[in-house]
């Protein structure tokens, strides 16, 4: 299984919300992420700053689920208000950062 993590922020005045939303997440959602192959999916959050960490076995498949998504869709427009997101443009998904150092 392939490591993978991101970067992303929430917009000032919005961090409670962000939690909140993550704490109601709707179940087709985490539907979503299941069937785009994602598992043990984390999001812990700094300040402003989000760092996400998943894992899948194939990211060009996981993304190109994504972005097929209806209710992915509808979770990002949901979402959009309160986040600043960065896109790779090749991917349309958020920049991946690369893996420096692993320990199992």
């Amino acid at each position: 299984m392939a490591h993978y993590a991101w970067v992303l922020g929430v917009r000032p005045g919005y961090e409670a919300d962000y939690k909140r939303r993550h704490d109601e997440i709707w179940p087709e959602m985490v539907e979503a992420l299941h069937s785009a192959g994602i598992s043990n999916y984390s999001i812990f959050r700094h300040g402003l700053t989000l760092f996400g960490y998943f894992e899948t076995d194939d990211i060009e498949k996981t993304q190109a689920y994504l972005a097929n998504s209806q209710t992915n869709r509808r979770w990002s427009e949901w979402m959009d208000p309160i986040m600043k997101v960065d896109l790779d443009p090749t991917t349309d998904f958020p920049y991946l950062l690369p893996l420096q150092w692993h320990m199992d």
